[in-house]
């Protein structure tokens, strides 16, 4: 999957996702049973299932030369690209990327803290609500394209902001 993590717009959003089915609010497994998740750092390392733990060292150990891990969730009855990345800059920054199933559901954020990008990975990981909590969101679509699938509008989602700040 090629990183594509340098530019951004002023599109924010305010999103919530859907509570999978028979899951009650603030419980949520920390993946559904048809779904994997893997965690990939840049020198290829892969782990598939990652715990909680697994996961915090692996955002630990972002360093230059290993800038970027990507938690991926694949499960194949529902086709998309699904996945959440993070991406350590040359500022000590961490530039943080969500997709939802298709290009045009593709947001970007920034941020210095890392107990925040931790707090985000882990929240997407077990899909807990508010995850997305505390970032400012900037819709990136317009540098993948358009994808041939149909945009679906993600259930809980406020339109975007206009006027809201770029990060």
């Amino acid at each position: 999957m090629p990183l594509q993590l340098d530019h951004c717009t002023a599109r924010a959003i305010e999103c919530r996702p859907p509570l999978a089915k028979g899951i009650e609010e603030g419980v949520r497994p920390l993946l559904d049973d048809q779904a994997m998740l893997t965690a990939t750092d840049e020198h290829g390392h892969v782990v598939k299932r990652p715990s909680r733990p697994a996961i915090g060292r692996m955002l630990a150990n972002l360093q230059r030369g290993n800038a970027h891990l990507v938690l991926e969730r694949v499960n194949e009855e529902h086709p998309g690209s699904w996945y959440i990345q993070v991406l350590l800059r040359e500022n000590n920054t961490y530039q943080l990327e969500f997709r939802d199933g298709v290009a045009e559901l593709h947001y970007q954020t920034q941020t210095i803290a890392r107990e925040k990008v931790l707090v985000a990975l882990l929240g997407w990981a077990s899909m807990k609500p508010g995850w997305r909590d505390g970032f400012m969101w900037n819709n990136i679509a317009g540098q993948f394209g358009h994808s041939n699938c149909e945009t679906p509008e993600p259930p809980g989602c406020a339109t975007p902001s206009s006027d809201a700040e770029a990060v």
